[in-house]
């Protein structure tokens, strides 16, 4: 009988037959296994992605106001400076109001000619009752010589020369009596008072009209903020500067009320409705998360109203995804200040 090997070890033979068996499990598990992992995550991914689009072509904006001067006139003072907080109601700068204290007083004096206008009138028309009873007495006088006349021309003791004359006077009496009534007339029309003023003779209500601006003027040399907010573009205000009336001299980006505009891809609208929750990221803050709410959409693509529009007809046209603006209200109180013009990304929560 042969002696044994002293090299194989029957231990060692049972481990090795354990690990191939093994090895026969584990290889269907990695090579079916591992795929079916993949394809469930994929199909995860594709569930939940299908219920939000998103967009990194978003900005922060907020109402901006232009604020000009109502008046024109030089600046003799400036109370603002640039990024300045200010409240609704605060004085921005002031144009030189002398100007407008002389436009004043001239429509004061404007009032006082017009109240002494108005009292020769009374006075003028006060006479005109005298002159109409003077002309009537005049007629009367001139009627009972004339009748005088026609008596003794009848029995022949005048001479047709006297009787011309007095019948001549009659006429020249009723003349003047009319005169007098249409002087009376007309002096009772310049008193008079049309509907839009009633009780005021126009003289007056259109000096006092006058007046009224001199004084809207004046107090529009004094400019305030319509609104709170923080002021920019002031360096375009300098002392001794003239302003013209109506152009922009500075800008108040108003406090609050910021809102998202998010220019979506026209493929991304198909399941986009108003009222959707959305969340608004910021690239300037990136631990800030805010909730918001899809608040509207744009009625056109940003080409649309381009100053120069695309032109799509011709024969080299591309067709380029177009965007449309999506404005999106923040909900949440923002910890942080929000600027005007910061870039965000927004996710809408479409639903699956």
């Amino acid at each position: 009988m042969a002696d044994a090997d002293p090299k194989f070890d029957p231990a060692i033979a049972i481990d090795a037959t354990e690990v191939l068996r093994k090895r026969r499990w584990l290889r269907p598990l990695l090579m079916f296994g591992v795929p079916v992992l993949l394809i469930a995550a994929a199909a995860a991914w594709w569930s939940m992605s299908g219920g939000t689009v998103s967009t990194d072509n978003a900005y922060v904006q907020q109402e901006k106001v232009s604020i000009g001067a109502d008046v024109a006139g030089r600046i003799v003072e400036v109370t603002v400076r640039e990024n300045q907080p200010v409240k609704a109601g605060d004085v921005l700068f002031r144009i030189d109001p002398e100007p407008y204290r002389i436009a004043l007083a001239q429509a004061d004096a404007a009032i006082a000619s017009a109240q002494v206008q108005v009292t020769t009138l009374q006075a003028s028309y006060a006479g005109t009752g005298a002159d109409i009873q003077a002309a009537r007495d005049t007629i009367a006088s001139a009627q009972e010589d004339f009748d005088r006349q026609q008596a003794l021309m009848r029995r022949g003791f005048t001479t047709r020369a006297r009787f011309d004359q007095a019948k001549h006077s009659v006429e020249q009496a009723r003349a003047t009596f009319q005169r007098a009534v249409a002087d009376s007339a007309e002096a009772r029309s310049k008193l008079s008072s049309g509907s839009a003023v009633p009780g005021v003779n126009p003289a007056i209500a259109a000096a006092r009209a006058q007046r009224e601006k001199a004084l809207l003027d004046l107090s529009r040399t004094t400019r305030r903020a319509p609104v709170g907010g923080i002021v920019s573009q002031s360096d375009r205000l300098q002392v001794g500067q003239m302003m013209m009336s109506g152009l922009p001299a500075l800008t108040i980006v108003r406090s609050g009320g910021s809102w998202i505009e998010a220019n979506f891809k026209e493929t991304d609208l198909d399941k986009m409705r108003v009222g959707q929750t959305a969340t608004v990221e910021f690239d300037a803050y990136p631990d800030l998360k805010l909730k918001g709410h899809v608040a509207s959409i744009g009625a056109g693509t940003g080409s649309e109203f381009a100053i120069l529009p695309a032109q799509n007809a011709n024969g080299n046209w591309v067709k380029v995804t177009q965007r449309i603006p999506v404005r999106i209200a923040i909900d949440d109180q923002s910890p942080r200040r929000l600027i005007a013009g910061l870039t965000a990304e927004v996710t809408v929560h479409t639903g699956k």
